[in-house]
C-alpha cells in the first residue's frame, strides 16, 4: 500500500458508493462491479477498520454508528482528491494547458502579456510551473515548456523565439555616480554565460580584482533590487524591453553584447498537440515574431 495505514482506494469506493445508495446491488451497478464484489470489498474494509460499517438485513441495508461517522470523511477526501485533480486536468483537457517555464521570463514576459492571450482564447485555461534549475528533471510534465539555454543544448524539435543582447539597467531615479559600473553595486544571474565579465571584457574592460558581484539564481531577484535602486544588474532584451518601455528600468549604457543563450519553444512528445496547445504555441510564436520585426 502506497500510505502507512490506509486502506485501499477500492475498499473506499465500495464502502461510498453502498453508503450514498444503501444497497449493494445499486452500487455495483454504478461501479460496474458485481454484487458479491462490493460486498467483499466492504467486508474487507470493517476488518481492516476492526469495525462493522452497516447492519445488514433481508432487502435492507443502514449505517452502523460507525458508518454515519466514517462516511463523511471519506466523502471529504473524495472531493478533495477529485478537486486536486482537476487542477490538472480541468474539464476539459483539450481546453487546459501545462506551461513551464523559468521564473524570470513568467514574470517579465508572460504575465503581462496574458490578459491578450486570455481575451484572444476564453476557454483557454493555464496550470504555469517555474523550476528555476535543472529543467531536464521535470521533463515531460508539462505539455508545453519555453527554456532559456544555448541551441546546442536543445532537443531538435525545439523552435528558437529570440536572439538576445545583453546590457546593464538599473532604476530610473539612480544618479549617473550610483549608476558607474566601477563603484554601484553589482547583480547578476548565476549560470548564465553572459554576465559582467564578458560584457567588459567586450568593450576592453574587467572587474577590479576586489570587487564582488551578487549573485541569484533567477533574474528575478538581480532585476527586482535594482528596481529599487540596489544599484545595476545585467538583463536581457525578453526580460528587460516591457520594464524600459514603462519606464521602471533605464539603460545607463548603450553598449550590448550578443548572448549564446536564447528563449525555445518545446513541445513534450508525450502529450497529445491539444486545441490548447496550438493556440499557445501559435500566440507565443506570433508575440516573438511581432517583437523581432519591432526591433528590426
Amino acid at each position: 500500500m502506497a500510505g502507512a495505514g490506509l486502506p485501499p482506494l477500492t475498499w473506499l469506493r465500495a464502502f461510498e458508493t453502498a453508503a450514498r445508495h444503501l444497497s449493494f446491488t445499486q452500487a455495483a451497478a454504478e461501479l460496474n462491479l458485481t454484487q458479491s464484489a462490493v460486498s467483499q470489498h466492504v467486508r474487507s474494509l470493517e476488518g481492516f477498520l476492526g469495525r462493522e460499517l452497516f447492519i445488514r438485513r433481508t432487502r435492507a441495508l443502514h449505517l452502523t454508528e460507525a458508518g454515519s461517522n466514517y462516511l463523511p470523511i471519506v466523502q471529504e477526501a473524495f472531493d478533495v482528491l477529485a478537486v486536486g485533480t482537476r487542477t490538472f486536468t480541468g474539464g476539459n483537457r483539450g481546453q487546459r494547458l501545462m506551461v513551464k517555464c523559468n521564473l524570470a521570463f513568467s514574470i517579465f514576459w508572460l504575465a503581462p502579456r496574458l490578459s491578450g492571450l486570455m481575451d484572444a482564447h476564453p476557454w483557454l485555461t493555464l496550470n504555469i510551473t517555474t523550476p528555476i534549475w535543472d529543467p531536464e528533471a521535470t521533463e515531460g510534465t508539462a505539455e508545453v515548456e519555453i527554456r532559456f539555454g544555448r541551441p546546442a543544448t536543445m532537443p531538435k524539435t525545439a523552435r528558437r523565439l529570440s536572439r538576445e543582447t545583453a546590457y546593464p539597467v538599473c532604476a530610473p531615479a539612480l544618479s549617473a555616480e550610483m549608476a558607474d559600473w566601477q563603484t554601484a553595486r553589482l547583480f547578476d544571474c548565476a549560470g548564465v554565460l553572459t554576465n559582467w565579465e564578458t560584457w567588459l571584457a567586450s568593450q576592453g574592460h574587467a572587474l577590479q580584482k576586489d570587487r564582488q558581484v551578487n549573485l541569484a539564481s533567477t533574474y528575478v531577484v538581480a532585476m527586482t533590487a535594482v528596481q529599487h535602486g540596489a544599484g545595476l544588474a545585467m538583463s536581457h532584451d525578453t526580460l528587460a524591453t516591457g520594464l524600459l518601455s514603462s519606464g521602471a528600468l533605464v539603460t545607463p549604457y548603450d553598449h550590448r553584447i550578443e548572448m549564446p543563450e536564447a528563449y525555445f519553444l518545446l513541445s513534450s512528445p508525450s502529450h497529445e498537440e491539444t486545441p490548447a496547445v496550438r493556440a499557445f504555441t501559435d500566440w507565443v510564436g506570433r508575440q516573438f515574431d511581432l517583437s523581432t520585426k519591432a526591433d528590426a
